[in-house]
């Protein structure tokens, strides 16, 4: 009775995972695709899941089978009807997420063990529900009313009815359901409610989320397949800034910005994000490890490969730089502005240090720099890093003021002496804030970046701007770019 109690206890548990993961996916507000996850797959049979992701019909059809397998599979777990079948389909499922996403070709050593992995552990537990009996609504229901509307078999012998016992376990899955219900309209009610506001609005003006047009996957020209080498990661040409992600928002005057942004940033959006960068071809994200947390459950909840260079921030350069690599950081850099200051005050040797640190852990180790001085007082002493991430972009816009002691928002002060001096130098140039900020439009930026003798371009941009800046990028980048740096990855 015991063992009894404790596979029910396990098949429910396991239903309230797959009932989440489907309702949340079926209810996310800009919908949901396993696109990313499927492009991004590697193992044996990547070429099969490529194919899905790249012909409509055939990936709405596994859209619409991932969400209402997974809901249907968790209904039928937690109640405990039909639980075989369930299990099985649990089982097949879990089988495909794993050969699509394997453990061991993850980009991070969290949230598995060598071959192991959440998928795996489930899937073994789907066989234990299986193949071990556990208290059902389904089945004491159906020995109920069989003792009622007919006490013998054809052959003479007795129904057994089941247990005053077994009735009151089995029926233990409907106070189950209705917390789960209550637990998840409390976290995800908000979205059906603004819908709901939408639907009954008063009146609808110009400036409203209805007359808000932008690009989505199903425009994307072509994913990126540019790609360069710093140390040994093989990283896109643009990557995905971390600032918008992380709440840092550069808005001049407007003073209420960053919690705007923060506030639109919430987890799925920053997986929705995430996951329609790999489905573009973007494949590494420029972030400071106080997001550690949500690029590592994008990791392991969403199956997701994004890359993670660290920026490292802080007057501890030894404490950050630790907290970056135990997140799974794939490379590290001393930011620019603590850079900025490490020189100003003569302290290479803590630069130094900063380097040797993330040397020592097998991470390409980069320095920055906001200031041209930077850089060229790291290579005076001899301090070379394996890349470098230096702002780039022009001065033409508005709220520069050339000239003028107003002058404000500009992170390249001198652009033409920083691409002269930078045209120099060996290491591979990762170019930051080329959009200075928001005032420099993406057509005119990307270009001048590329041109400029820029390797790799680091551009902060919200999830409906994806498709845009890659369909943008590719065009770049397929021209034939005019530059005088050679490319230095």
């Amino acid at each position: 009775m015991n063992k009894t109690f404790a596979m029910t206890l396990l098949r429910m548990l396991i239903g309230w995972h797959f009932l989440y993961e489907g309702l949340y996916k079926l209810v996310q507000a800009n919908g949901w695709s396993a696109e990313g996850y499927l492009r991004t797959s590697q193992w044996f049979a990547a070429p099969l899941f490529h194919k899905i992701a790249a012909t409509p019909w055939l990936l709405k059809t596994v859209d619409l089978m991932n969400m209402w397998g997974l809901t249907l599979i968790g209904l039928a777990l937690v109640i405990g009807v039909l639980i075989r079948p369930a299990a099985f389909f649990g089982f097949v499922l879990l089988a495909f997420y794993y050969v699509a996403q394997p453990p061991f070709l993850a980009p991070s050593a969290d949230g598995h063990f060598l071959w192991i992995d959440r998928n795996a552990v489930e899937a073994a537990a789907m066989l234990a529900v299986m193949l071990a009996p556990s208290y059902g609504l389904g089945s004491s229901l159906t020995a109920l009313f069989r003792t009622v509307f007919k006490s013998r078999t054809g052959d003479g012998r007795q129904v057994a009815s089941p247990s005053r016992r077994e009735l009151l376990m089995s029926l233990s899955s409907l106070p189950v359901v209705g917390a789960f219900g209550f637990a998840f309209l409390r976290k995800h009610g908000p979205v059906w409610e603004r819908e709901n506001l939408k639907a009954k609005a008063d009146a609808v003006t110009s400036a409203t989320l209805k007359a808000f047009d932008f690009s989505d996957i199903k425009d994307l020209k072509k994913p990126i397949d540019k790609y360069g080498q710093i140390g040994n990661l093989k990283v896109s040409r643009m990557y995905l800034g971390g600032n918008l992600i992380g709440g840092w928002a550069h808005a001049r005057d407007l003073i209420y910005v960053d919690k705007l942004v923060k506030a639109y940033h919430s987890d799925w959006r920053v997986f929705r994000t995430f996951r329609m960068a790999e489905a573009c071809g973007i494949n590494t994200i420029m972030c400071h490890p106080s997001i550690n947390r949500v690029v590592n459950d994008y990791w392991k909840k969403e199956g997701g490969k994004i890359q993670y260079i660290a920026d490292c921030a802080s007057d501890n350069l030894p404490e950050i730089i630790k907290r970056a690599i135990d997140g799974g950081a794939h490379a590290c850099y001393i930011q620019g502005g603590i850079m900025d200051g490490l020189v100003k005050d003569g302290k290479f040797d803590q630069i130094q240090q900063g380097l040797d640190l993330i040397r020592q852990n097998k991470l390409p180790a980069g320095l920055g720099g906001h200031k041209l001085e930077t850089i060229q007082g790291c290579v005076d002493k001899g301090i070379l890093p394996d890349f470098w991430v230096k702002t780039l972009h022009q001065t033409n816009y508005w709220s520069a003021r050339p000239g003028s002691p107003q002058r404000d928002n500009i992170w390249c002060t001198n652009p033409e002496e920083t691409i002269a001096y930078m045209e120099k130098l060996e290491q591979p140039w990762i170019a930051f804030k080329i959009l200075a900020a928001g005032a420099l439009k993406p057509q005119d930026a990307f270009p001048y970046s590329f041109k400029s003798g820029a390797d790799f371009i680091c551009v902060g941009m919200y999830d409906f701007q994806v498709v845009e800046n890659v369909n943008l990028v590719n065009t770049v980048l397929d021209a034939k770019i005019e530059r005088k740096r050679p490319w230095r990855a």
